[in-house]
């Protein structure tokens, strides 16, 4: 038995750098949920110009997509 060290290596790697990945899109999504919250804030304090951070939540939603769709496949790894 041997074990194929370059290859176990590159498996590490590409773990670590997904797993590093997904938290940083799901920190974005968290990131886009402030965002819209302190917009909503702002504008019913009648901040002019205040937005109504509609961007902000479906960019929230599409970083969370992501992420649920990360976890889905790796479940579907695991599994099949």
């Amino acid at each position: 038995m041997s074990i194929k060290w370059a290859a176990l290596g590159q498996t590490a790697a590409f773990s670590l750098l997904i797993t590093l990945a997904v938290v940083a899109v799901f920190a974005l999504g968290n990131l886009a949920l402030s965002r819209r919250e302190a917009a909503l804030a702002a504008r019913q304090a009648g901040t002019p110009g205040a937005g109504s951070g509609t961007l902000a939540l479906a960019g929230a939603g599409a970083c969370f997509a992501v992420c649920a769709g990360v976890v889905l496949y790796g479940i579907s790894l695991i599994a099949g």
